[in-house]
């Protein structure tokens, strides 16, 4: 008898809790999403444009991550890490969740982190292409980064779309203070393998070829304002990249409502996903012409206005990681760029996930965000910081 009534009382708490939880997610959902809970401060606007920087919080002796306590180093990395987040997505990506954070990690880890953020686009920058993007808003949060941080070395961290941009700007400044660069699930050469990006571009290929032969239209005369895609579009594009675990995902919520943890997760999650930002249209003219047509980054050398991003211009050390299961920018296509740039100090890495769990994940901690924080430890030192200290030890030893 006391074991039923004990069940009964389990059963009893379960649909309370799960009743509760339904209830804020109906009606108060705004209660559950974790997104951005993140401290940081705006250094540098530039609209639609900001630069974001996430300062250590001095006063903790000790961080928690994932409920264990991490002792935070002595000291910070002299070399500042910039995090470049693709278009199209909120700058959330990377500051989902607090225990699931790109940008707190990094801060925890060392590291003076600043976030490009891209803003929310509207049709008044339809007309900004991917010299706008990639040369002027890029170079100047930059330019802003290093003097906030005093440090002219910069190691930048860029996913999907995000890495491309990191790879076509220093293609085209050649700046040797790039010091270290670290893409994850980057496109380079588009017609690779048999995924649903290297067939759009072969079929966009074909089409244009033919169009070009027999007529005087042309993609880059377009203009851009009609080829926008809504925010809602790039939700639904980035949702068919795993149309499974779009579906059963509500299924998984039904069967969590007793848990708050997972609930808030979830709320968090589809926000996100629900949320996309406008792309503008002529960063998509640019990358049809330049990318998906003419394909001309698999040769490492693409022209963008009136710049022209080589990537043997870079000689930064290079890290570059692809999901296993990433079916729209698989393994091959994203390994490319290692091909492509002069670096001497370069290193390929497959990680668990596909094209958004790879960065995003519960395994993506492990296997990119701190991998990434041991390769760039050794990496963020300069002759700046090194000397000074060998100075004092000569002082010491006398």
């Amino acid at each position: 008898m006391k074991n039923i009534f004990n069940a009964v009382l389990r059963v009893n708490d379960l649909a309370a809790r799960a009743a509760s939880n339904a209830g804020d997610w109906i009606f108060r959902k705004d209660m559950l999403i974790q997104s951005g809970k993140t401290e940081y401060e705006v250094i540098y606007e530039n609209l639609p444009m900001r630069v974001r920087y996430y300062a250590p919080d001095d006063t903790d002796a000790v961080a928690a991550l994932d409920g264990e306590e991490v002792e935070r180093p002595a000291r910070q990395h002299a070399v500042p890490l910039i995090l470049v987040p693709p278009l199209g997505v909120t700058t959330e990506t990377f500051d989902l969740m607090p225990d699931r954070s790109v940008a707190r990690h990094m801060v925890q880890a060392g590291f003076r982190v600043y976030l490009i953020d891209w803003g929310t686009p509207e049709r008044q920058h339809a007309h900004m292409g991917l010299h706008d993007y990639c040369y002027t808003l890029m170079g100047e949060a930059i330019q802003q980064i290093r003097q906030h941080s005093g440090s002219k070395d910069v190691s930048l961290f860029g996913w999907c779309m995000g890495g491309l941009m990191c790879l076509l700007h220093a293609g085209m400044v050649a700046d040797p203070h790039i010091k270290n660069l670290v893409t994850v699930a980057s496109p380079i050469d588009l017609r690779d393998g048999k995924n649903v990006m290297s067939v759009a571009a072969n079929a966009l290929n074909v089409t244009a070829r033919f169009v070009r032969k027999y007529s005087e239209f042309r993609l880059e005369r377009i203009n851009p304002s009609l080829l926008g895609l809504p925010g809602w579009l790039v939700s639904l594009g980035f949702k068919l990249t795993a149309p499974v675990a779009s579906i059963t995902t509500y299924w998984d919520l039904i069967t969590g409502l007793a848990d708050r943890e997972f609930v808030e997760q979830h709320a968090t999650t589809a926000d996100y996903l629900n949320n996309m930002r406008l792309y503008p249209g002529g960063v998509i003219r640019d990358f049809m012409v330049r990318f998906a047509v003419d394909n001309h980054m698999a040769r490492g050398r693409v022209k963008i206005g009136d710049k022209v991003a080589d990537l043997a211009n870079i000689s930064s050390s290079f890290l570059v990681f692809a999901g296993e299961t990433d079916h729209l920018v698989p393994a091959s296509m994203a390994k490319r760029s290692l091909d492509l740039v002069a670096s001497e100090d370069k290193l390929f890495l497959r990680a668990p996930g596909g094209h958004m769990g790879v960065i995003l994940g519960s395994k993506a901690r492990a296997n990119v965000w701190q991998v990434t924080v041991d390769w760039l430890k050794p990496r963020s030192t300069t002759l700046n910081q090194i000397e000074p200290l060998r100075k004092k030890k000569a002082v010491a030893s006398t």
